[in-house]
Protein backbone atom coordinates (compact mmCIF):
# COMPACT_ATOMS: atom_id res chain seq x y z
CA UNK A 1 0.00 0.00 0.00
CA UNK A 2 0.86 3.23 -0.76
CA UNK A 3 1.70 5.72 2.08
CA UNK A 4 0.93 9.05 3.52
CA UNK A 5 1.31 11.99 5.80
CA UNK A 6 -0.20 13.06 8.60
CA UNK A 7 1.85 16.15 9.77
CA UNK A 8 5.39 14.35 10.13
CA UNK A 9 3.63 10.70 10.85
CA UNK A 10 3.50 8.25 8.14
CA UNK A 11 0.92 5.61 7.75
CA UNK A 12 -0.85 3.42 5.00
CA UNK A 13 -2.71 5.21 2.49
CA UNK A 14 -5.95 3.37 4.16
CA UNK A 15 -6.68 3.07 8.02
CA UNK A 16 -9.39 1.38 9.57
CA UNK A 17 -12.18 2.40 11.64
CA UNK A 18 -12.91 -0.35 14.52
CA UNK A 19 -15.84 1.57 15.53
CA UNK A 20 -18.36 -0.62 14.24
CA UNK A 21 -16.69 -3.79 15.22
CA UNK A 22 -18.46 -3.17 18.57
CA UNK A 23 -20.57 -0.27 18.58
CA UNK A 24 -23.16 1.69 16.42
CA UNK A 25 -24.30 -0.78 13.46
CA UNK A 26 -25.79 -3.09 15.59
CA UNK A 27 -26.61 -7.14 14.43
CA UNK A 28 -24.11 -8.03 17.09
CA UNK A 29 -20.42 -8.73 17.41
CA UNK A 30 -17.89 -11.53 16.52
CA UNK A 31 -14.80 -10.33 18.33
CA UNK A 32 -12.82 -13.12 16.72
CA UNK A 33 -13.69 -12.16 13.05
CA UNK A 34 -12.81 -8.65 14.22
CA UNK A 35 -9.87 -9.31 15.67
CA UNK A 36 -8.88 -11.37 12.11
CA UNK A 37 -10.00 -8.06 10.26
CA UNK A 38 -7.31 -6.43 12.11
CA UNK A 39 -4.67 -8.48 11.85
CA UNK A 40 -5.76 -9.31 8.10
CA UNK A 41 -5.45 -5.07 7.43
CA UNK A 42 -2.16 -5.21 9.15
CA UNK A 43 -0.90 -7.95 6.44
CA UNK A 44 -2.46 -5.35 3.90
CA UNK A 45 -0.35 -2.59 4.65
CA UNK A 46 -3.05 -1.06 6.59
CA UNK A 47 -1.29 0.68 9.77
CA UNK A 48 -3.49 3.66 11.13
CA UNK A 49 -6.08 1.93 13.28
CA UNK A 50 -8.62 4.32 15.20
CA UNK A 51 -10.74 3.56 18.50
CA UNK A 52 -12.29 5.73 21.28
CA UNK A 53 -12.87 5.19 24.58
CA UNK A 54 -16.53 6.07 24.15
CA UNK A 55 -16.84 2.77 22.09
CA UNK A 56 -19.11 1.14 23.90
CA UNK A 57 -18.04 2.45 25.72
CA UNK A 58 -14.66 1.48 26.16
CA UNK A 59 -15.17 -2.37 24.76
CA UNK A 60 -13.96 -1.18 21.43
CA UNK A 61 -10.73 -0.22 23.19
CA UNK A 62 -10.33 -3.74 24.94
CA UNK A 63 -11.43 -5.48 21.49
CA UNK A 64 -7.89 -3.79 19.55
CA UNK A 65 -6.08 -4.26 22.68
CA UNK A 66 -6.36 -7.59 22.16
CA UNK A 67 -5.63 -7.31 19.16
CA UNK A 68 -2.56 -6.06 19.45
CA UNK A 69 0.20 -8.53 20.75
CA UNK A 70 2.61 -9.48 18.66
CA UNK A 71 1.46 -6.62 16.25
CA UNK A 72 1.71 -3.33 18.31
CA UNK A 73 5.10 -2.62 16.42
CA UNK A 74 3.41 -2.19 12.86
CA UNK A 75 0.56 -0.24 13.95
CA UNK A 76 -0.29 3.78 14.54
CA UNK A 77 -2.53 3.36 17.28
CA UNK A 78 -5.37 5.99 17.74
CA UNK A 79 -7.90 6.65 19.91
CA UNK A 80 -9.93 9.56 21.03
CA UNK A 81 -10.91 11.06 24.78
CA UNK A 82 -13.76 13.99 25.62
CA UNK A 83 -17.32 12.28 24.97
CA UNK A 84 -16.57 10.88 28.51
CA UNK A 85 -16.56 13.15 31.67
CA UNK A 86 -13.90 11.74 33.99
CA UNK A 87 -15.00 14.99 36.38
CA UNK A 88 -18.12 14.41 36.90
CA UNK A 89 -19.52 16.51 34.57
CA UNK A 90 -22.53 14.04 33.71
CA UNK A 91 -23.79 11.95 30.27
CA UNK A 92 -23.71 14.23 27.54
CA UNK A 93 -21.42 16.74 28.39
CA UNK A 94 -17.95 16.91 26.46
CA UNK A 95 -15.09 17.15 29.06
CA UNK A 96 -11.72 18.08 28.15
CA UNK A 97 -10.19 19.01 30.75
CA UNK A 98 -6.71 18.45 31.81
CA UNK A 99 -7.86 16.62 34.70
CA UNK A 100 -10.66 14.80 32.64
CA UNK A 101 -7.66 14.05 29.87
CA UNK A 102 -4.97 12.54 32.69
CA UNK A 103 -7.78 10.27 34.12
CA UNK A 104 -8.87 8.80 30.18
CA UNK A 105 -5.18 8.21 28.90
CA UNK A 106 -4.38 6.22 31.87
CA UNK A 107 -7.71 4.35 31.32
CA UNK A 108 -7.18 3.94 27.39
CA UNK A 109 -3.46 3.36 27.43
CA UNK A 110 -4.62 0.38 30.32
CA UNK A 111 -7.68 -1.18 27.36
CA UNK A 112 -5.14 -0.91 24.72
CA UNK A 113 -2.55 -2.81 26.43
CA UNK A 114 0.34 -0.05 25.38
CA UNK A 115 2.44 2.07 27.38
CA UNK A 116 2.08 5.02 24.63
CA UNK A 117 -1.17 6.36 21.82
CA UNK A 118 0.35 7.14 18.89
CA UNK A 119 -2.48 9.44 17.90
CA UNK A 120 -4.21 10.94 20.72
CA UNK A 121 -7.87 12.57 19.47
CA UNK A 122 -9.82 15.15 21.23
CA UNK A 123 -13.16 13.85 20.34
CA UNK A 124 -15.17 17.02 20.11
CA UNK A 125 -14.50 20.13 21.07
CA UNK A 126 -15.14 21.26 25.11
CA UNK A 127 -17.35 24.83 24.45
CA UNK A 128 -16.62 24.66 28.76
CA UNK A 129 -12.64 24.04 28.35
CA UNK A 130 -10.51 26.62 26.21
CA UNK A 131 -8.23 24.41 23.48
CA UNK A 132 -5.20 25.99 24.82
CA UNK A 133 -5.72 23.96 28.16
CA UNK A 134 -6.88 20.89 26.45
CA UNK A 135 -3.59 20.99 24.33
CA UNK A 136 -1.51 22.17 26.96
CA UNK A 137 -2.46 19.21 29.08
CA UNK A 138 -1.95 16.93 25.71
CA UNK A 139 1.48 18.69 25.79
CA UNK A 140 2.69 17.44 29.05
CA UNK A 141 1.67 13.87 27.80
CA UNK A 142 3.72 13.91 24.99
CA UNK A 143 6.42 15.36 27.08
CA UNK A 144 5.64 12.34 29.64
CA UNK A 145 5.74 10.07 26.26
CA UNK A 146 1.94 8.54 26.99
CA UNK A 147 1.16 10.05 23.55
CA UNK A 148 3.26 10.78 20.42
CA UNK A 149 1.04 13.22 18.52
CA UNK A 150 -2.32 15.01 18.68
CA UNK A 151 -5.17 15.11 16.92
CA UNK A 152 -8.59 16.88 16.80
CA UNK A 153 -11.85 15.45 15.66
CA UNK A 154 -14.69 18.03 14.16
CA UNK A 155 -13.00 21.00 15.09
CA UNK A 156 -13.37 23.80 12.39
CA UNK A 157 -10.36 27.11 11.76
CA UNK A 158 -10.71 28.76 14.79
CA UNK A 159 -9.99 26.30 17.10
CA UNK A 160 -7.58 24.12 15.20
CA UNK A 161 -5.61 27.53 14.72
CA UNK A 162 -5.62 28.13 18.47
CA UNK A 163 -4.91 24.34 19.24
CA UNK A 164 -1.86 24.23 16.53
CA UNK A 165 -0.61 27.37 18.06
CA UNK A 166 0.29 25.63 21.88
CA UNK A 167 1.09 22.17 20.28
CA UNK A 168 1.47 20.99 16.79
CA UNK A 169 -1.73 19.32 15.51
CA UNK A 170 -1.01 16.59 13.27
CA UNK A 171 -4.11 15.37 11.85
CA UNK A 172 -8.44 16.34 11.94
CA UNK A 173 -10.92 13.51 11.62
CA UNK A 174 -14.02 14.86 10.49
CA UNK A 175 -16.97 12.97 8.16
CA UNK A 176 -15.57 13.73 4.85
CA UNK A 177 -17.06 11.60 1.67
CA UNK A 178 -18.32 12.39 -2.01
CA UNK A 179 -22.09 13.01 0.06
CA UNK A 180 -20.36 15.01 2.77
CA UNK A 181 -18.30 17.88 1.34
CA UNK A 182 -17.75 20.45 4.45
CA UNK A 183 -14.15 19.28 4.73
CA UNK A 184 -13.61 21.24 1.27
CA UNK A 185 -13.59 24.42 2.82
CA UNK A 186 -11.40 23.87 5.39
CA UNK A 187 -8.38 21.64 4.01
CA UNK A 188 -6.64 25.02 2.86
CA UNK A 189 -6.18 26.00 6.51
CA UNK A 190 -5.27 22.04 7.42
CA UNK A 191 -2.68 22.10 4.18
CA UNK A 192 -1.58 25.71 5.12
CA UNK A 193 -0.45 24.33 8.90
CA UNK A 194 0.50 20.61 7.63
CA UNK A 195 -2.22 18.76 9.40
CA UNK A 196 -3.99 16.12 7.79
CA UNK A 197 -7.19 15.27 7.12
CA UNK A 198 -8.61 11.95 8.57
CA UNK A 199 -11.90 11.19 6.95
CA UNK A 200 -14.45 8.66 8.60
CA UNK A 201 -17.46 7.50 7.32
CA UNK A 202 -15.72 7.86 3.74
CA UNK A 203 -18.36 5.13 2.73
CA UNK A 204 -21.14 6.87 3.84
CA UNK A 205 -22.21 4.63 6.62
CA UNK A 206 -22.48 2.04 3.80
CA UNK A 207 -25.07 4.11 1.82
CA UNK A 208 -22.46 4.58 -1.11
CA UNK A 209 -21.41 1.11 -1.80
CA UNK A 210 -25.24 0.39 -2.65
CA UNK A 211 -25.87 -1.93 0.46
CA UNK A 212 -29.11 -0.13 1.29
CA UNK A 213 -31.45 0.67 -1.93
CA UNK A 214 -34.75 0.60 -0.58
CA UNK A 215 -36.58 0.89 2.70
CA UNK A 216 -36.90 -3.04 2.99
CA UNK A 217 -33.09 -3.30 3.48
CA UNK A 218 -33.31 -0.48 5.98
CA UNK A 219 -36.00 -2.03 7.63
CA UNK A 220 -33.74 -5.47 7.95
CA UNK A 221 -31.16 -3.45 10.02
CA UNK A 222 -30.63 -4.56 13.44
CA UNK A 223 -32.88 -2.02 15.71
CA UNK A 224 -29.55 -0.76 17.34
CA UNK A 225 -28.56 0.26 14.04
CA UNK A 226 -28.17 4.21 14.34
CA UNK A 227 -28.92 4.62 10.68
CA UNK A 228 -32.18 3.54 10.67
CA UNK A 229 -32.77 6.88 12.67
CA UNK A 230 -30.15 8.81 10.46
CA UNK A 231 -31.51 11.87 8.90
CA UNK A 232 -29.97 10.19 5.34
CA UNK A 233 -31.17 7.38 5.53
CA UNK A 234 -35.17 7.93 6.22
CA UNK A 235 -38.22 9.61 4.54
CA UNK A 236 -37.59 11.45 1.49
CA UNK A 237 -33.87 11.88 2.01
CA UNK A 238 -33.39 8.14 1.43
CA UNK A 239 -34.52 7.98 -2.32
CA UNK A 240 -32.90 11.88 -3.22
CA UNK A 241 -29.66 10.09 -1.94
CA UNK A 242 -30.11 7.08 -3.89
CA UNK A 243 -28.85 9.34 -7.30
CA UNK A 244 -25.71 9.49 -5.56
CA UNK A 245 -25.33 6.18 -5.10
CA UNK A 246 -26.00 5.55 -8.75
CA UNK A 247 -23.17 7.38 -10.16
CA UNK A 248 -20.68 5.79 -8.02
CA UNK A 249 -21.91 2.61 -9.31
CA UNK A 250 -22.31 3.33 -12.74
CA UNK A 251 -18.46 4.43 -12.91
CA UNK A 252 -17.84 1.26 -10.51
CA UNK A 253 -19.24 -0.52 -14.00
CA UNK A 254 -17.06 1.38 -15.75
CA UNK A 255 -13.96 0.12 -14.25
CA UNK A 256 -14.30 -2.98 -13.09
CA UNK A 257 -14.52 -1.98 -9.31
CA UNK A 258 -16.75 -2.42 -6.62
CA UNK A 259 -18.45 1.01 -5.65
CA UNK A 260 -16.44 0.77 -2.25
CA UNK A 261 -13.53 1.14 -3.86
CA UNK A 262 -14.79 3.72 -6.31
CA UNK A 263 -15.92 6.06 -3.39
CA UNK A 264 -12.05 5.22 -1.57
CA UNK A 265 -10.27 5.86 -4.86
CA UNK A 266 -12.32 9.61 -5.26
CA UNK A 267 -11.11 10.55 -1.33
CA UNK A 268 -7.37 9.43 -1.66
CA UNK A 269 -7.78 11.84 -5.19
CA UNK A 270 -8.07 14.58 -3.30
CA UNK A 271 -5.11 14.54 -1.47
CA UNK A 272 -1.60 12.79 -0.16
CA UNK A 273 -2.60 14.06 2.84
CA UNK A 274 -6.04 12.40 3.30
CA UNK A 275 -6.25 8.98 4.89
CA UNK A 276 -9.78 7.57 5.35
CA UNK A 277 -10.64 4.80 7.91
CA UNK A 278 -13.53 2.91 6.52
CA UNK A 279 -14.75 0.62 8.89
CA UNK A 280 -16.11 -3.00 9.12
CA UNK A 281 -15.46 -6.07 11.03
CA UNK A 282 -15.52 -8.53 8.72
CA UNK A 283 -12.29 -9.58 6.24
CA UNK A 284 -13.62 -9.94 3.02
CA UNK A 285 -14.53 -6.01 3.39
CA UNK A 286 -11.16 -4.62 4.38
CA UNK A 287 -9.70 -6.63 1.62
CA UNK A 288 -12.05 -4.66 -0.46
CA UNK A 289 -11.49 -1.70 1.34
CA UNK A 290 -7.64 -1.60 0.73
CA UNK A 291 -7.75 -2.79 -2.80
CA UNK A 292 -8.84 1.00 -3.40
CA UNK A 293 -5.42 1.77 -3.23
CA UNK A 294 -4.97 0.45 -6.57
CA UNK A 295 -7.80 1.73 -8.46
CA UNK A 296 -7.19 5.14 -10.32
CA UNK A 297 -10.00 6.93 -11.37
CA UNK A 298 -9.37 9.55 -14.30
CA UNK A 299 -9.93 12.98 -14.04
CA UNK A 300 -13.33 13.10 -15.41
CA UNK A 301 -14.40 10.82 -13.17
CA UNK A 302 -13.15 12.81 -10.71
CA UNK A 303 -14.86 15.33 -11.76
CA UNK A 304 -18.52 13.76 -12.11
CA UNK A 305 -18.54 12.87 -8.73
CA UNK A 306 -17.27 15.88 -7.00
CA UNK A 307 -20.12 17.27 -9.04
CA UNK A 308 -23.23 15.55 -7.83
CA UNK A 309 -25.01 17.68 -5.56
CA UNK A 310 -25.23 17.07 -1.65
CA UNK A 311 -26.64 14.56 0.28
CA UNK A 312 -29.96 15.09 1.69
CA UNK A 313 -29.82 15.06 5.21
CA UNK A 314 -27.46 16.19 8.06
CA UNK A 315 -24.84 13.56 8.62
CA UNK A 316 -25.29 13.14 12.74
CA UNK A 317 -28.59 13.97 14.46
CA UNK A 318 -29.45 17.61 15.25
CA UNK A 319 -28.38 16.61 18.60
CA UNK A 320 -24.94 15.28 17.43
CA UNK A 321 -24.59 18.14 15.27
CA UNK A 322 -24.34 20.58 17.55
CA UNK A 323 -20.95 19.38 18.87
CA UNK A 324 -19.66 19.92 15.61
CA UNK A 325 -17.96 23.06 15.25
CA UNK A 326 -18.96 25.28 12.10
Amino acid sequence: MRTAKLGKLDVGRIGLGAMGMSHGYGGGSDDNESIRTIHRAVDLGVTLIDTAEVYGPYVNEELVGRALPGRRDQVVLATKFGLISHTGRGAGRPDSSPDSIRTAVEGSLKRLGTDHIDLYYQHRVDPDTPIEDTMGALADLVQQGKIRYVGLSEAWAGTIRRAHAVHPVTALQSEYSIWTRDQDELLPVLRELGIGLVPYSPLGRGFLTGALRTPADLEKLDDSDFRKNHPRFTGENFQRNLRIADQVQQIADQIGATPAQVALAWVLAQGDDIVPIPGTKRVSRVEENTAADAVRLTAEQVAALTALPPAEGGHHTDDQMKLIER
